[in-house]
């Protein structure tokens, strides 16, 4: 299917998705989901550009005319390309295009000077959040997407995989996470995302980044990577490494833990299964080894033009999986002011179960 007809596609599915959610229009601003819907993400900033698509008529992208050779034209998915000048009102226009619309769902990162601005131009309709909308079209990777988070994960592996040749004691966690980021672009990204690299008891500090910590021998070090492709879709995967054997005593025993819980939340991945079984799988394990109270965030989170989006492998999340549905399978041990460990790959559900995209051993790597 060519770029066009996806495009097509996906504006058609979101006019139904929105008839279906009581919504008269959508109005989805510059972001991962304008680039779901169009192929482009664009930009905002104090001026208004703003994908309208209506349940009844055709879709209307409002834009700047300085900005608008930056979408190139949209007739050939059924939209119109609206633009405007400095001096000129958008909201107006917006209000306008949208005419009567009594339920308006603006992006959920829609800047507030633009809810507020079409706030003021369609006083009589109500404002929802465009992202229950959208995510239950997003939440669902057809083929293409599938096939470009492998790549995505592929080239995350290979990253992985060169760990050794900066991750020594002597270093810094500094100048280990610059030479992971040069080399995340240089293994097939065009963007880096984020790198965490935890020494010692920075790892138990799941959302450390990097500091000036000199890497010591015995540490164990957790390295969470991710980057964004050219196709604009994102990897993400965490594995854990041990300076020579581990100092502090407990480290190999737990880690053992950590690798069953994070094996038994993969193979409770399949369709019709709630998300919020797979943290249970998780969690269930790491609890009756004594090791549940140092499981401190969610098993999952869903990916795919965002590093984090729907699906959200947590619990009260009673959600049901269904075929194409993309996500982390990330649990970790922590123990403050110690060290911590945390194991990640991503995931999709197939017809018949799961599929592992990331393909790096799981075990506790020694370098």
């Amino acid at each position: 299917m060519s770029s066009l007809e996806i495009a097509r596609t996906r504006l058609d599915r979101a006019r139904a998705a929105a008839a279906a959610a009581g919504v008269d229009a959508l109005a989805v601003a510059p972001g991962s989901d304008l680039r779901y819907l169009i192929g482009a993400s664009g930009h905002s900033l104090e001026r208004l550009t703003c994908l309208l698509v209506p349940v009844s008529g055709d879709p209307v992208l409002v834009v700047p005319k300085l900005e608008a050779p930056g979408y190139g034209p949209l007739d050939a998915v059924g939209a119109r390309v609206v633009t405007w000048v400095d001096g000129e009102d958008p909201y107006g226009v917006c209000a306008r295009a949208l005419g009567g619309a009594g339920r308006v769902a603006v992006s959920d990162e829609m800047a507030a000077l633009h809810v507020l601005g079409l706030r003021a131009a369609l006083p009589g309709a109500e404002q929802v959040l465009a992202g229950p909308v959208l995510r239950e079209l997003r939440m669902r990777k057809d083929a293409a997407e599938v096939a470009a988070l492998r790549e995505a994960a592929g080239a995350i592996d290979r990253v992985h995989a060169r760990m050794g040749e900066w991750l020594r004691a002597g270093r810094t966690e500094a100048e280990v996470a610059a030479d992971i980021a040069a080399a995340i672009v240089a293994e097939g990204h065009d963007r880096v995302e984020f790198v965490i690299v935890g020494s010692g008891p920075n790892g138990a500090s799941p959302h450390h980044e990097v500091s000036e910590r000199v890497v010591e021998a015995g540490d164990v070090v957790v390295v969470d990577i991710g980057g964004l492709t050219a196709a604009g879709y994102n990897s993400d995967s965490t594995r854990t490494y041990s300076l020579g054997p581990p100092r502090e005593p407990d480290v190999e025993a737990s880690y053992a833990v950590l690798l069953a819980a994070q094996e038994a939340a993969t193979a409770a991945v399949r369709p019709g299964v709630s998300a919020e079984s797979v943290d249970a799988a998780a969690r269930e394990v790491l609890a009756d080894a004594g090791l549940g109270e140092f499981f401190i965030h969610r098993t999952g989170h869903g990916i795919g033009l965002d590093a984090h989006e729907h699906p959200y492998i947590v619990a009260g999340n009673d959600l049901v999986l269904e075929p194409g549905m993309a996500f982390s399978i990330e649990p970790g041990v922590y123990l403050p002011g110690r060290w911590g460990a945390r194991i990640e790959d991503i995931v999709v559900v197939t017809e018949g179960g799961v599929e592992a995209l990331n393909r790096r051993p799981r075990g506790l790597v020694a370098l």
